[in-house]
């Protein structure tokens, strides 16, 4: 197997994990993963990215502040949302909705199940762990995006090690409840969260797999 078969297995591997078994996992193991991740390319090698990761109680103590956070709580990010998702990319997100929804047995339309369901990106999926995910104010959109890459290696690697994640935005979306906790400094924007652990791969949320669009579709070439 060459390298790029083994980089795309693992990627083909790669899903965003919903439901996590409570085993941790071990810290040798998650020191792998950013060892790894850390060798991600980023704008003048600035490096933007910083990581607390929570194990233990200390998980379930940030599981139910957020949770409570986000049922009394309205939105309040650090970076604003996206204005809309128009054409191709909001048919893209339906879709990924309801290939979830009917994983779980919510039916299309009731939007009380798919408020619930929303809810579980508070109780992290389970999950044994989270890593919130920071880059600071002054760097704006471009540290944003760096670290966006570190998140795509820190996934990569934890699937070569046996290790499920999902990114979560959503966190973001209680950036004052998230930051309060875990008294992160205001010149650092709150991004996103990956929840990690090991897979429960006997729950419906786990048993779909999003679409990819063709390259031909997201490629243009100028010879």
């Amino acid at each position: 197997m060459t390298d790029y078969d083994t980089l795309d297995a693992i990627l083909s591997a790669r899903f965003s994990c919903r439901a996590f078994r409570p085993d941790p996992v071990p810290r040798a193991i998650v020191e792998r993963i950013m060892g790894a991740a850390q060798k991600v390319p980023s704008w003048c090698n600035a490096q933007p990215w910083q990581l607390i990761v929570t194990a233990g109680a200390e998980t379930d103590r940030f599981r139910d502040a957020l949770y409570a956070a986000a049922m009394s709580m309205p939105p309040t990010p650090d970076m604003p949302w996206p204005e809309g998702y128009p054409g191709i990319y909001g048919d893209r997100r339906r879709a990924c909705g309801f290939q979830l929804y009917d994983a779980v047995g919510i039916e299309k339309g009731d939007r009380a199940a798919s408020a619930q369901q929303m809810m579980e990106n508070y109780r992290l999926f389970g999950a044994p762990h989270v890593a919130i995910v920071t880059s600071p104010k002054v760097l704006g959109p471009y540290g944003a995006m760096d670290t966006g890459g570190f998140v795509t290696a820190f996934c990569l690697a934890a699937q070569a090690l046996g290790v499920s994640t999902i990114p979560q935005a959503a966190i973001a979306a209680q950036g004052p409840s998230v930051r309060d906790h875990f008294d992160i400094a205001d010149d650092r924007n709150i991004l996103c969260a990956i929840s990690f652990g090991y897979a429960d791969s006997d729950h419906p949320a786990n048993q779909f797999r999003t679409d990819r669009e063709k390259v031909q579709n997201v490629l243009e070439w100028k010879d």
